[in-house]
């Protein structure tokens, strides 16, 4: 684990603000769910992905589908072969 050098203060409310280099960095978005983990006496972020999520529309849905350990909707199907069919 590598330190970022930045130092927040917890609000009374129990509040973290995150610098917005570091959510651009890891792509961090207003309203983007972020995963709490407790790893003996650290607190580790992490934002939060579906287990089935699309890799290519980020949609979670019981019709996706796993090619090559990695999950894909329908529609992001629709989307790689068309990228795959223009790159012809």
């Amino acid at each position: 684990m590598k330190s970022t050098g930045i130092n927040r203060k917890i609000d009374e409310l129990g509040r973290i603000v995150l610098p917005v280099e570091l959510r651009r960095s890891l792509n961090l978005n207003v309203k983007d769910p972020v995963e709490i983990f407790v790893d003996d006496d650290k607190i580790v972020l992490r934002k939060y992905a579906a287990s089935n999520a699309c890799v290519v529309t980020g949609e979670v849905s019981e019709k996706n589908i796993m090619v090559a350990g990695k999950w894909f909707s329908p529609e992001g199907i629709k989307k790689i072969t068309a990228v795959a069919e223009a790159a012809k």
